[in-house]
């Protein structure tokens, strides 16, 4: 592995739970995927003028151990698989003393920047590319998904789809071009953002049952233990987008979420993904399970039916 990344993170990094919030993991992991590509010999990907650059298609991410304000960070990566115009790249988060904090586990795609069509990588680069091979440390891999499962079919994944089955519409926006990376594509940490700003709308009011359900009335919030989100078309400046849930189910203190990302003018997916996440107590820091008619009560709100 080679160091891709380092610094810390600063209290406008950290969300109402009180830790790191989600978009900024996915930010530094796309600056340590910058620093890649420098390493594989395409230094120019993602600066304006370059004919080629990479793209986040499908990504793992594990959340293993909170990162809180003031708290030193650094990241370190290789590469795991190279195909002919796709690789899989591994980076982990680690704390100052050494201690696993996050592991993402990327597919990438080389496409050009003008059609945003896949083609071959140079020999030069899968040269660089065998040099970074390695493997996922045994405390980083996956947990509750399997990242080469196969996803729903393109063709199924629909605006329509998610109306039949009765999945709650979350929210909406557009995509601003603070938002946008120099080829003009939203970029990844944002998908995964506002899909984190607009969970609330589904969430904060039955969070706040279950605290007034347990003993002492506890302060509840939530933490994603992990993730999976596959980037299907990345939006530019001026879509539009909704976003619609479904319960993906339960086990022990753990509960899933799936989120569909929707362009509204074509009914197409911008984006699918699921989340494992846990009931926090915001005071003892610590999963809470909630009780089973509460989980009952999330599957009425959101109803089982959207795959990633």
């Amino acid at each position: 592995m080679i160091p891709l990344w380092q610094g810390s993170c600063n209290q406008w990094d950290c969300d109402e739970m009180g830790h790191m919030n989600v978009r900024i993991y996915v930010e530094k992991q796309l600056e340590g995927l910058v620093t890649l590509a420098h390493e594989l010999g395409m230094p120019e990907a993602f600066r304006p003028n370059a004919p080629s650059t990479v793209v986040p298609v499908d990504q793992h991410i594990r959340y293993v151990r909170e990162v809180l304000p003031g708290k030193p960070i650094s990241m370190q990566g290789c590469v795991l698989e190279i195909g002919e115009s796709d690789a899989v790249i591994y980076q982990e988060m680690r704390h100052s003393d050494g201690r696993l904090a996050a592991a993402f586990r990327t597919r990438i795609a080389h496409i050009d920047t003008a059609e945003g069509e896949r083609f071959p990588w140079t020999a030069k680069t899968r040269a660089r590319m065998e040099a970074l091979k390695g493997e996922t440390p045994e405390e980083a891999l996956p947990r509750s998904f399997d990242p080469e499962k196969p996803g729903m079919a393109l063709k199924d994944i629909t605006l329509d789809y998610a109306k039949s089955i009765g999945a709650p519409y979350i929210g909406m926006g557009a995509v601003p071009p603070a938002h946008c990376g120099v080829h003009g594509w939203m970029e990844a940490s944002w998908v995964i953002g506002r899909l984190s700003d607009m969970v609330p709308n589904l969430l904060y009011d039955w969070r706040q049952r279950v605290g007034e359900a347990s003993a002492d009335n506890k302060r509840m919030g939530a933490a994603v233990l992990e993730y999976r989100l596959r980037y299907h078309r990345l939006p530019r400046v001026g879509d539009r987008f909704v976003a619609y849930s479904s319960f993906g189910g339960v086990n022990g203190k753990t509960h899933s979420l799936v989120h569909w990302l929707m362009d509204p003018e074509t009914g197409r997916p911008w984006a699918t993904s699921e989340a494992v996440a846990i009931t926090l107590d915001l005071d003892a820091r610590k999963a809470v399970a909630a009780p089973p008619e509460m989980m009952q009560e999330l599957e009425k709100i959101a109803p089982r039916g959207l795959g990633i």
